[in-house]
């Protein structure tokens, strides 16, 4: 015998019934579940970096749960229900893959001698979503070109997010070397913000904003480069973290203590580290 989606929505709903449920499923919230979400997320997201497959599967159902979760929640205030979200996103991806599904419904098919190519699939794809924006009611609120970027969403990633939408309406440079002479710009200010900051004729909140403003243009040469800036900050920790345990396990074998060497007597050995890696 094998569970099914109906199954589990039907586990849900047990275990939100407010006398025979599960005391915490029965008092969570919309809110309160949002740091589950992003942390199961996350596990999935491990698990695919790991290749590790069998545990892939359970985080799967881990993120699945979470979707479970909020539309039990959205039927029992009368939002929405799990049937409706899958409509709706069936409807969508419809929509949005007219190159797949010509005539707007499932059943339909192109002709695979006529397929466009990428470019013009990623045109179709974002022009289908502007119209979508444009369509949604808003109360008192100007329609902007950024809308609908998360503002939930990982700061490096929201910013990666938020500059390409911009490229798309020409609020770009032209090429990578301003990005460049503007890094060396924002490496001056966040700079001229501490100093001033230690001196006491300046604020931390400056210091900060300065920060900001070299991380967001660290994003955006990451983005003309054609480099994932997470992917490539993931690296680095990967290799720190690496060099680090060399470190730890060179001083164990030497039955030394880290806590009681000095910073250049670690930094050789880190350097040592580096050498072995380059051969």
């Amino acid at each position: 015998m094998s569970y099914t989606i109906d199954d589990l929505k039907t586990l849900m709903a047990r275990l939100r019934e407010p006398e025979t449920g599960c005391p915490w499923d029965t008092k969570q919230t919309f809110s309160s579940i949002v740091p589950h979400t992003i942390e199961e997320a996350y596990e999935v997201a491990d698990a695919i970096e790991q290749a590790d497959y069998p545990h892939l599967k359970d985080e799967l159902g881990d993120l699945l749960f979470q979707v479970i979760f909020y539309a039990q929640m959205g039927q029992e205030q009368g939002h929405f229900e799990f049937d409706g979200i899958v409509d709706h996103l069936v409807r969508k991806l419809i929509r949005r893959h007219p190159h797949v599904f010509p005539e707007g419904t499932l059943e339909s098919r192109i002709d695979p001698d006529n397929r466009p190519d990428e470019a013009w699939i990623k045109e179709s794809w974002e022009r289908i979503k502007a119209e979508e924006r444009a369509q949604r009611p808003v109360e008192d609120v100007p329609v902007s070109r950024l809308d609908g970027i998360a503002r939930t969403l990982p700061a490096m990633a929201r910013a990666e997010k938020l500059q390409k939408r911009a490229s798309r309406h020409g609020f770009d440079w032209p090429d990578i070397g301003p990005v460049f002479d503007k890094l060396h710009e924002e490496i001056d200010e966040l700079k001229e913000a501490w100093q001033a900051a230690e001196a006491g004729t300046g604020d931390r909140d400056c210091v900060e904003d300065e920060l900001g403003d070299l991380m967001f243009v660290c994003v955006n040469l990451a983005r003309f480069m054609a480099v994932n800036p997470e992917q490539a900050l993931k690296r680095t920790n990967h290799k720190f973290e690496a060099r680090f345990r060399a470190i730890e396990r060179v001083l164990e074998s030497e039955g030394r203590n880290m806590d009681e060497e000095t910073l250049e007597a670690l930094d050789a050995i880190w350097q040592s580290v580096k050498g072995v890696e380059k051969k």
